[in-house]
């Protein structure tokens, strides 16, 4: 824990000399608006400011040996990998469910959704974080249909952008009525989600308002403006102050929020960037992510425990 504590610390320090434009960047790269070979020839250009690539991207990639706060062989949790059934989606799906060990009864149950590039490590680990929280977590992997998250996420980027939209978000929505449906669930559903999994709650805000009992989005875009209307809540909506190309939908969806007299809280982290909740990359802020996180559990006490 100490060697990790130090490796975050010298990472925040690097974070905070790098230029904006520069984080700017890699979330332009990470949602292919530009390659890999853009983003780098951009960084490239800071040379002249005195940093070294090694330098930006080691601040800016993901380091996912960072990424765990919890064992994946912790005593207290238990894991494993299962498949569900989706009709409407790719047929198959797989996920990873962690449960409290000693768990005899039922508890509430909370869809853990990944961000573009597939099940890595880091999602992998906020499920293990619900889990020592007394919820039994499942995490599905959108790339299963094509072998499964691959190990970086380069490939796992682009396997998930091959893929069909449509099918991947009935894979989630059939993935929520699977673990909502498991032998030990309460039959309360909550669901959490970064980037595209922020989305992915939105569109099951709207899709299955009666089925999801408590939606949190973290830096995600609303559902189509088609299905807006159908979100009934709760939501709390977690965003990022310099995340401008998220930011920006946030107004016509509170609009509509609004109109619908839906529950919802929105909190804005001052002076961090979209992704500041992934503890494997520069883009992490402590502050706000434990905030954030912190939020999240009490919400989810409140709207799935009661």
């Amino acid at each position: 824990m100490t060697e990790r504590i130090d490796t975050l610390a010298s990472q925040n320090q690097q974070t905070r000399e790098i230029p904006q434009e520069a984080f700017d960047w890699y979330d332009e790269y990470a949602h292919g608006l530009i390659d890999r070979r853009e983003f780098m020839r951009r960084l490239s250009g800071l040379a002249v400011l005195g940093f070294s690539m090694t330098v930006l991207t080691s601040a800016l990639l993901p380091n996912y040996a960072l990424a765990e706060q919890v064992s994946f062989n912790d005593a207290k949790i238990k894991a494993t990998y299962v498949e569900f059934d989706s009709p409407k989606g790719h047929g198959k799906g797989r996920g990873y469910l962690v449960m409290p060990r000693e768990l005899t009864g039922t508890a509430p149950v909370v869809l853990v959704v990944h961000e573009n590039r597939g099940l890595n490590p880091y999602i992998e680990d906020v499920a293990r974080r619900l889990a020592m929280n007394g919820y039994i977590a499942f995490a599905p992997d959108a790339l299963f249909p094509l072998g499964g998250y691959p190990g970086n996420d380069d490939d796992g980027r682009a396997m998930q952008s091959s893929m069909d939209k449509a099918k991947i978000e009935e894979d989630f929505i059939a993935a929520a009525m699977f673990i909502k449906s498991h032998a030990n669930s309460s039959g309360k559903l909550g669901a959490v989600g970064f980037c595209f999994g922020g989305y992915v709650v939105n569109m099951l805000a709207a899709t299955m308002p009666d089925a999801l009992d408590a939606g949190v989005p973290f830096y995600g875009t609303p559902a189509a403006e088609s299905i807006r209307s159908n979100v009934k809540g709760p939501l709390l909506l977690q965003f990022a102050e310099l995340d401008q190309r998220v930011n920006a939908t946030w107004p016509d969806y509170e609009k509509v929020l609004m109109a619908n007299k839906v529950p919802y809280t929105a909190h804005v982290y001052k002076g961090v960037n979209h992704g500041f909740h992934n503890d494997s990359t520069g883009r992490y802020n402590e502050e706000a992510a434990e905030l954030a996180w912190e939020r999240t559990l009490t919400f989810f006490d409140e709207h799935l425990n009661a």
